[in-house]
């Protein structure tokens, strides 16, 4: 019991530290593969996976979600759904593979039949790893999976940047996924032993079926949303400019997965627990979202200023273009950094009819908003909709999410509207000082910074924002072992929680205190 809410505490520490690893080999990925292979290069290989990725959240039909949510599954049912897994794998890999050619007249590409061909078998393999990744979630064993993230991903750069290096050219980036998917489903299996049995899907699976059904929805027009302008790009603008796009977009995701996505991984199964304590629910909402907004908010709003210089480093000469489109998705990273707690709401609260209703209309929206903004203003307009309707979505979006719940407004505006205003301020600052002066790009990129980050010292003058660092810096603090406590007796268990929760002030402590909660219920 003493470690137990340590242990709790480093969930997102581990986790964060296994998505930055990962971050800094996907960049020396995005470094190297961007000077071996062309634009063109990347823009074919994505014109297959926007379309490859929809068959595959077919064959996942939101089971990872229900997994994640549900509160009890018996070993019956994870065979069941091991099995269950692989056969939507299996068919819905060959009915990717029957589609090549129709991917390939659709881009007017003759190349993409092959392509297709080699990326079938990966929804096979995807559908091996699920009910693995589900269960190792579920089981909050968060370490694993950061070990396996890094892992995966060194694995699958260095079979791309070998085959880069030996002219393979799109070649080399399906290799990296292939590798990286095989690697993944190896390390899983050995870690976490499954027992599927014969093959036999049992009823018990039916429950997560049918709950998987809502959020499969919802997560297809989420993907819909987030891949047709990928579909609409290369069939209207071609590879080259596709190209240019993707790799934008890539590092446009890459500050909400690596900083909001290890927050999420652990709040998922966090808030699955607390759905049934209000008081608490929100108390953890609330403190993610403040170290969300300070975290990704400036983030994005300072690179957006230095986006240019840095792309002239990461991926050399020919690559303009993208640095330009950074910029102006940077608009929709800051949205959608604030906008992934909406979808905790829907999850964790088991709202995910109520979900499905809202992306049936909100996506839609933001599709039709890539086809406006592609004739008005080409790829620029097209990026320049996307952050406008991903910032004035949010309002309808979250009203709707905390709808009839214990959830109030306040607990979604009050956290972010300080960290909002800083990285306005940020932005003014860095853009400021980048445009006054004329130098390299790597001291372009340290003025930039530096300006942007230092607006935060006249904030400290503001209490309130002394005391957001305060809560910020306390959740730091518990990546160390904690103070003994086991020297109070059983009998004290009570007033152990009531310690836990009064001294819940940051995000880091409400996760302690409400999983050494949930497992002193267990014990008792």
């Amino acid at each position: 019991m003493t470690d137990l809410a340590h242990r709790a505490s480093r969930g997102i520490v581990v986790t964060m530290g296994g998505m930055w690893g990962k971050t800094l080999i996907q960049m020396a990925a995005i470094v190297l593969l961007g000077r071996l292979l062309s634009p063109e290069d990347f823009g074919l290989v994505a014109m297959v996976t926007a379309i490859s990725g929809i068959i595959d959240l077919v064959r996942d039909f939101g089971l990872t979600g229900a997994i994640i949510q549900a509160r009890e599954i018996s070993e019956r049912a994870w065979r069941s759904l091991f099995w269950l897994a692989l056969g939507l794998g299996v068919v819905l890999g060959g009915i990717l593979a029957a589609c090549a050619p129709l991917i390939a007249n659709l881009y007017g590409e003759p190349q993409l039949v092959l392509i297709t061909l080699v990326i079938a078998p990966s929804l096979i393999v995807n559908g091996l790893t699920m009910p693995l990744q589900a269960r190792a979630t579920r089981e909050l064993k968060f370490a694993l999976l950061a070990r396996i993230d890094v892992v995966s991903m060194v694995g699958g750069v260095a079979a791309a940047i070998t085959a880069g290096l030996l002219g393979w050219g799109y070649w080399a980036l399906i290799l990296m996924v292939g590798t990286g998917l095989v690697v993944r489903l190896v390390m899983l299996w050995l870690a976490m032993h499954p027992r599927p049995g014969w093959p036999r899907i049992h009823r018990d699976v039916l429950p997560l079926v049918t709950r998987g059904g809502s959020i499969f929805g919802a997560e297809l027009l989420n993907y819909v949303e987030r891949n047709a302008d990928t579909v609409i790009i290369g069939q209207q603008l071609g590879p080259a400019v596709l190209g240019q796009y993707s790799r934008a977009y890539a590092l446009f995701l890459m500050p909400l997965q690596q900083l909001n996505g290890p927050i999420g991984r652990v709040a998922l199964p966090v808030l699955s627990k607390l759905q049934d304590d209000g008081d608490r629910y929100r108390r953890y909402i609330r403190g993610a979202l403040l170290v969300i907004g300070y975290l990704t908010l400036p983030t994005y709003a300072i690179l957006a200023t230095v986006s240019e210089p840095l792309f002239a480093i990461l991926l050399g000469p020919g690559w303009e273009q993208a640095g330009v489109l950074f910029s102006i998705l940077a608009i929709a990273g800051i949205a959608q950094g604030i906008g992934k707690v909406r979808g905790w709401l829907f999850i964790t609260m088991g709202r995910s009819h109520q979900q499905l209703l809202y992306d049936l209309v909100a996506r839609p929206l933001v599709v039709v908003g890539f086809f406006v903004g592609i004739w008005w203003g080409g790829i620029y307009g097209l990026a320049l909709t996307y952050g406008i309707l991903s910032a004035l979505l949010l309002i309808p979006g979250f009203a709707f999410a905390i709808r009839g719940t214990f959830v109030r407004g306040s607990d979604i505006v009050y956290p972010v509207l300080r960290p909002l205003l800083f990285a306005l301020l940020a932005f003014g600052s860095a853009f400021a000082a980048t445009r006054a002066v004329d130098l390299v790009p790597i001291f372009e990129i340290i003025v930039g910074g530096a300006a942007g980050a230092l607006v935060l010292a006249p904030l400290l003058l503001i209490p309130a924002y002394r005391r957001d660092v305060a809560q910020i810096m306390g959740f730091v603090k518990q990546m160390r072992k904690p103070k003994d406590r086991a020297a109070a007796p059983e009998a004290s268990a009570v007033a152990y929680e009531d310690v836990l929760l009064e001294d819940a002030a940051t995000p880091g402590d409400v996760l302690d205190a409400e999983i050494a909660k949930k497992q002193l219920e267990q014990n008792r």
